[in-house]
C-alpha cells in the first residue's frame, strides 16, 4: 500500500471531521493545521489548502477567505463522509467505533 496515499486520506478525513466539530462547521487554516499537526499529521500550510481545494472539488466542503485567509466549511455531503454515511474515493473511511 502507497503510504502517501494512506496518509492523505487520513488527513482528509481528519479534515472533514474537524470541521464537524465546530459550532458554525468552519474552520481556518490556522486552526486546522495544528489540530492536525496534534492528531499527528506534519503538514505544511500549503498542503492543508490544496486538501481543503480537494474537498471542495468533490462537494464535501466550501472553501472562502476572511482577511486574506483560507477558510473551509463543511457541507452536508462532507458531514455524511466524516460520519461514515457516504464514501469517497481519496478519503479515509472512519473505523467503526470512530
Amino acid at each position: 500500500m502507497n503510504l502517501a496515499l494512506l496518509m492523505s486520506e487520513d488527513r482528509r478525513l481528519l479534515i472533514l471531521r474537524l470541521l464537524a466539530q465546530d459550532p458554525g462547521y468552519q474552520l481556518n487554516v490556522y486552526v486546522l493545521r495544528p489540530a492536525l499537526q496534534a492528531m499527528g499529521h506534519t503538514v505544511s500550510h500549503d498542503l492543508v489548502e490544496t486538501d481543503l481545494a480537494w474537498l471542495a472539488e468533490q462537494g464535501l466542503v466550501t472553501v472562502g477567505r476572511a482577511s486574506d485567509v483560507t477558510v473551509g466549511k463543511l457541507t452536508a455531503r462532507g458531514a455524511d463522509v466524516a460520519q461514515g454515511l457516504a464514501t469517497v474515493p481519496g478519503v479515509k473511511r472512519p473505523e467503526p467505533g470512530e
